[in-house]
C-alpha cells in the first residue's frame, strides 16, 4: 500500500513548468551578475573611484593688464577660496549654520550659493566664500573634524587701480552665470569677466586651470595626493591706453558726470577713455554686497554704464559738422552765404537761433563762420534746403548710427533717423518741420561719444575712419574710408579752429602755440513745452554740453570727444578737452590738471 496518496502528487506538467521557471531565473541572474560584472565593471569601477578619489582645481591666474608704455594696470594678488566639498558621507547640510557662523556669512547667502549648484555633480566643490581672511582659514583648520566638506583652495584675485581709474573700460570679473554653469563652459568657482576688457578678452586672460587629485577616506578627508596639474596663467594684454593720458582726463572731467574719449584718428588706438561717475572694482574682487550692488543699480547717474561707448544722448549742434560735409560734398554750402536774422521761419513756424538769448543776430555768415559761431539760423536754411535724406546718407557715411566696432562688449549704435525708421515706429511720414531740429542735432538723433570721436578725428583726416581699438596687438584692418574733397576738409577745419579763438564758441579753450581747432554742442535734454509744465528745480533738465576737437586741425595726432552732462555750455567741455590736448602734446604733469572755470572770455551762453 503506497504511503503518499498519488492523488497529492504534483503533475508532471507543472512540475515541467516550475522547473522551467527556475532555470530562467537562474539565467536572468546570471546575466545581471555578468552585465554588472562584466558590461559595466568600468563605469560602477569609476563610480567607486569618484567615492575615494577628489579632484580639486588649480585656477590659473589672469593676464596682466598693461598702459602702453609697459606700466602695469591690472595685476593678481594671492588668495584663498573656501570650498564646500558635497562627496563624503558626512551630513554637510546640517552643518551649514555652524559654517555661516564660522566663516562670517549670512545663512541666508550662503543657501543661496548652495541652491545655485544643486543640479552639478557631488564631486564639484562649490565656492562659498572668495578672498577669505586669516581668521577663516583658522576657522576651516580648526574644525576639519567636525567640518570635513569644508576646504580652502588657493588662488589669485584681480587688483586693480585704486579709485576707479579707468574702471569702466577695464571692467570687472565675477562668478560665471547659470546658464554658462550649465552650459559646462565654466567650473564652479571659475573667475569670469563681466564687463569691459575683461569680458572682451576673457578667453585669453582667463588660461588654463589646473587640477589636483587627491585620495579621501569615507569622512571625506584628504589622506594623499595622487596628482599635480599645474595650470598655464593667461596671457597678458596690452593697451594703447596712456595712463598719464588717462589720469589728465580723469582729473580733468573730476566729479562730473560724462565721458572723455581720445583717439588717435590715424590709427584708431584709445588713447584716454573715461565715464563718470565710476565703481570701485577691487569691491567686485573681493565679494561685493547685495546692498552696495543695489546702490550702484539704483543711482541715477549710472555709475556701471560706460558713457563712452552706451550712453545715446542728442548730439546737439556738434551735428552741424555732418551737415558742412553734406553741404561741401553736394556743392550747396561753399559759396553759400546766410544773413541770421535771429528767427527762422519754415512753413510759417519760427525757429531761433541760439544768439536770439542774448538779444542779437549773427548777420551774414559763410559756412566757416557758421561752424565758428554755431549759427542755429545758418544751419536750420542749410538741412532744409538739402532734405532729411540727404542729411541721412552723410550722418550714416560718417558712422553715425553703427557701432564703431571698438573691441569692449555693449557699444551702442545711437540713432539717425530717417522716412523709414519713422514709418516702422510711429506710422507716420516723416514731416519736412521735423528736418529743422535733425539739422542741428536735435529731435530724435542719438550718438555716443566714441562716435563723435571718430568723426572728428575722420573729417579731419580726409574722410579715414579706422575702428577704434584698445588692444595694442589687434590687427586693425577694419573701419572704413568715405573720402572727403580737399575744400570739404580745409573749409571745415577754418571754422573748428575759430571756434577756439577769440570771437568762436569756445575760446576759453584756446592753446596756445598749439594747432587746436573743435567744435562745440549744447542739447537739450527735454523740450522747452515740457520743461514749462514742470514745477519746482529744472536743475536735472540742465542742457548737456558737448565738445569734439582735433590737433593738429588737418591731419590730425588726437581725436577727442567730450561730454559733460547737464554742464549748460559746450565751451565747459572745451575746457576739458584743452587739459587732455595740453597733456598729449606736452608732457603735462597730471596732478596738476585743474577744474574747468565756470566762465571764460568768449563763452557763447547756449552753444
Amino acid at each position: 500500500m503506497d504511503i503518499v496518496d498519488r492523488n497529492d502528487r504534483i503533475p508532471n506538467g507543472r512540475m515541467a513548468v516550475v522547473q522551467y521557471g527556475i532555470v530562467l531565473g537562474f539565467i536572468v541572474l546570471g546575466l545581471g551578475l555578468w552585465q554588472l560584472q562584466i558590461l559595466q565593471a568600468r563605469k560602477y569601477a569609476a563610480l567607486a573611484e569618484q567615492n575615494r578619489v577628489r579632484t580639486e582645481p588649480i585656477p590659473a591666474p589672469r593676464g596682466k593688464i598693461y598702459d602702453v608704455h609697459g606700466r602695469l594696470l591690472v595685476d593678481n594678488y594671492p588668495s584663498f577660496i573656501a570650498f564646500l566639498q558635497r562627496d563624503g558621507s558626512h551630513d554637510w547640510r546640517a552643518d551649514l549654520p555652524l559654517i555661516a557662523s564660522g566663516l562670517q556669512l549670512a545663512l541666508p547667502d550662503l543657501d543661496a550659493q548652495v541652491a545655485k549648484f544643486r543640479g552639478s555633480p557631488a564631486y564639484q566643490p562649490i565656492p562659498i566664500k572668495s578672498d577669505i581672511t586669516e581668521a577663516d582659514e583658522e576657522f576651516i583648520a580648526a574644525h576639519r573634524d567636525q567640518f570635513p566638506e569644508l576646504e580652502s583652495i588657493m588662488a589669485s584675485r584681480r587688483l586693480y587701480p585704486k579709485n576707479g581709474f579707468a574702471a569702466s573700460l577695464i571692467g570687472y570679473v565675477g562668478e560665471p552665470t547659470a546658464r554658462q554653469l550649465d552650459s559646462g563652459q565654466y567650473r564652479p568657482g571659475a573667475v569670469v569677466g563681466k564687463s569691459g576688457l575683461e569680458q572682451y578678452y576673457n578667453q585669453q586672460l582667463m588660461g588654463v586651470d589646473g587640477e589636483r587629485r587627491v585620495l579621501v577616506n569615507s569622512h571625506g578627508r584628504v589622506v594623499g595626493t595622487l596628482s599635480d596639474q599645474a595650470p598655464v596663467p593667461g596671457r597678458d594684454l596690452h593697451l594703447t591706453l596712456d595712463e598719464n593720458l588717462q589720469m589728465t582726463a580723469e582729473l580733468a572731467l573730476g566729479n562730473r558726470p560724462g565721458a572723455v574719449v581720445a583717439l588717435d584718428p590715424r590709427t584708431g588706438a584709445v588713447l584716454a577713455l573715461v565715464s563718470h561717475p565710476t565703481f570701485d572694482p577691487n569691491l567686485i574682487a573681493q565679494g561685493l554686497s547685495s546692498a552696495q550692488w543695489q546702490q550702484w543699480s539704483n543711482d541715477p547717474e549710472h555709475p556701471l554704464l560706460d558713457k563712452a561707448i552706451q550712453a545715446q544722448l542728442a548730439p546737439g549742434s556738434v551735428f552741424k559738422l555732418v551737415l558742412s560735409v553734406a553741404g561741401l560734398q553736394e556743392n550747396i554750402a561753399e559759396t553759400k552765404k546766410v544773413d541770421c536774422t535771429g528767427v527762422f521761419y519754415y512753413y510759417g513756424h519760427p525757429y531761433r537761433c541760439w544768439i536770439t538769448a542774448r538779444g542779437e543776430v549773427h548777420g551774414v555768415l559763410d559756412i566757416s563762420q557758421a561752424i565758428t559761431q554755431s549759427c542755429d539760423f545758418y544751419f536750420y536754411t542749410l538741412g532744409t534746403e538739402m532734405g532729411i535724406d540727404t542729411i541721412d546718407k552723410y550722418a550714416f557715411a560718417l558712422g553715425l548710427g553703427k557701432p564703431t566696432g571698438i573691441d569692449l562688449p555693449g557699444e551702442n549704435s545711437g540713432l539717425i533717423p530717417t522716412r523709414q525708421w519713422k514709418e516702422a515706429h510711429y506710422h507716420q511720414p516723416w514731416y519736412k518741420g521735423e528736418t529743422v531740429s535733425v539739422a542741428i542735432g536735435q529731435g530724435p538723433v542719438t550718438v555716443t561719444p566714441i562716435q563723435l570721436a571718430r568723426l572728428a578725428g575722420g573729417i579731419a583726416s580726409g574722410g579715414h575712419f579706422p575702428r577704434p581699438h584698445v588692444d595694442a596687438d589687434a590687427t586693425n584692418n577694419a573701419g572704413f574710408d568715405f573720402p572727403l574733397t580737399a575744400t570739404t576738409v580745409t573749409t571745415i577745419a577754418a571754422g573748428m579752429t575759430g571756434v577756439v579763438n577769440a570771437g568762436g564758441t569756445a575760446a576759453s579753450a584756446h592753446l596756445q602755440g598749439v594747432d587746436f581747432g573743435g567744435k562745440t554742442g549744447t542739447a537739450q535734454t527735454i523740450s522747452n513745452a515740457k520743461l514749462r509744465t514742470i514745477t519746482g528745480s529744472h536743475s536735472q533738465y540742465v542742457d548737456n554740453a558737448w565738445f569734439v576737437g582735433v590737433s593738429p586741425v588737418v591731419n590730425p595726432d588726437i581725436a577727442i570727444c567730450v561730454l559733460f552732462q547737464r554742464g549748460a555750455e559746450g565751451s565747459f567741455a572745451g575746457q576739458i578737452a584743452a587739459q587732455v590736448v595740453k597733456a598729449f602734446y606736452r608732457g603735462q604733469n597730471v596732478a596738476t590738471a585743474t577744474a574747468p572755470r565756470a566762465t571764460g572770455a568768449g563763452t557763447a551762453a547756449g552753444e
